[in-house]
């Protein structure tokens, strides 16, 4: 199979799966205890932790581990406002193109709190509209929280201009970074050493209060994930413990967190490499230009140009068909893909994300988002261009006889 589906999730790799068959057979004491076996396993969690914080250039300390990108969304944003009994009114400022998980904790929110959940409107292409941004803020937001890079066409925010928005309006930011997060550099700038090499070579995390990512969608396991808090940063627990330095409660997940670290070091080791991501990139705009090419009337959901989405995603629309059917198509043909967010698979209605993106219920409907890895190669993507070109040419055809 060629697996083109790798914004729900990566194959983990060697190097994560033997740090996590390590702890299940020898490091499977509990980290808390205070025997000599359990110490070395919290020494091993602390290592670990030490290798996830330097792929964001972070203090280790500042890292808590979660279950995965939701866990840590929601501990992120809720911990935020139960930390903020002293608003009367307070409201959340968020985007109509987040991850289901932005949804369920504002609605959470709502109802037991009463906070107002405001929508920052979006520009062609699905970037947000920053001075709608600024205009939303009042002196009772407590938080704006934006994702990095869009799950479903790859969207990059513009993060640094609304941390800088945010600073100037004394807000928090909280970041959604599961697509960015070992895919691009990244750099909080809280770590003990000056980085120098291309993996943190980005501005933006200077500006980030909380950043929330996981480890599946960059080559580790699931059912581990991060969230990065700067220090000084008001937030109360949403899962009282002794764990995670009270911020987060339960027994830690040592395998995952053992693999996590692994496949972090990778990742640092593939955003160092100058060639690696510009050509990773490459190998997906040559993909999508071919089947714009010989499809007929398809087109890129999100901003025509690639540099303004992650190097790994692309959302194609074609029009007058049902996904569905082109991914089911695409999968006995050997290719597999998505229909948007593995979080809201099974629903036959198109992408909330492209409608409020303004993509019209026609293109929404038969839209397919492809999404590579770095160990994708381009002879998987030329044998995929014809998969896909073949499956939509004999649906067309359907369609016009």
């Amino acid at each position: 199979m060629i697996y083109l589906d790798n914004n729900a999730t990566t194959r983990p790799s060697s190097a994560a799966r033997d740090a996590m068959l390590s702890a299940i057979d020898e490091l499977w004491h509990n980290p808390s205890s205070m025997h000599r076996p359990g110490q070395a396993v919290r020494r091993r969690v602390e290592l670990a932790r030490a290798s996830v914080a330097r792929l964001i250039n972070a203090s280790p300390k500042e890292i808590v581990f979660c279950s995965c990108g939701t866990c840590s969304i929601h501990t992120a944003i809720g911990g935020v406002f139960a930390a903020r009994d002293d608003v009367a009114a307070p409201n959340l400022i968020t985007t109509p193109i987040e991850h289901s998980a932005i949804k369920a904790i504002s609605n959470k929110l709502e109802k037991q709190r009463g906070v107002e959940t405001k929508l920052v409107p979006l520009t062609p292409g699905g970037v947000i509209d920053l001075d709608a941004l600024e205009k939303l803020i009042d002196d009772n937001t407590v938080l704006v929280s934006i994702q990095w890079a869009n799950n479903e066409t790859g969207v990059i925010q513009p993060i640094e201009q609304i941390g800088r928005l945010c600073k100037e309006r004394g807000v928090l930011l909280h970041v959604d970074g599961v697509q960015w997060v070992g895919k691009m550099p990244t750099n909080v700038g809280t770590g003990s050493e000056e980085p120098t090499g291309p993996a943190h070579d980005d501005a933006a995390g200077a500006w980030i209060d909380m950043l929330s990512f996981s480890a599946h969608k960059f080559h580790g396991p699931k059912g581990v994930g991060g969230l990065w808090i700067r220090r000084g940063t008001r937030i109360a627990p949403v899962s009282p413990g002794s764990q995670e330095q009270g911020r987060r409660g339960g027994t830690e997940n040592v395998p995952g967190i053992l693999g996590m670290a692994a496949a972090a070091e990778e990742c640092l080791e593939f955003l160092d490499d100058p060639a690696q991501r510009p050509e990773a990139a490459r190998r997906r705009d040559r993909f999508e230009r071919a089947i714009l090419d010989r499809v007929p009337g398809s087109h890129i959901n999100g901003p025509s140009d690639p540099a303004l989405r992650v190097w790994n995603t692309t959302n194609i629309a074609f029009p007058r068909l049902e996904a569905e059917i082109v991914l089911l198509m695409l999968s006995e043909r050997g290719v597999c893909a998505s229909a948007g967010s593995a979080c809201s698979s099974g629903s036959l209605e198109p992408s909330p994300v492209l409608l409020a993106m303004g993509v019209d219920p026609a293109s929404a409907h038969g839209s397919v988002r492809f999404s590579i890895c770095r160990e994708t190669t381009a002879e998987e993507l030329d044998q995929a261009i014809e998969a896909v070109v073949g499956c939509v040419q004999q649906l067309s055809g359907t369609i016009s006889g």
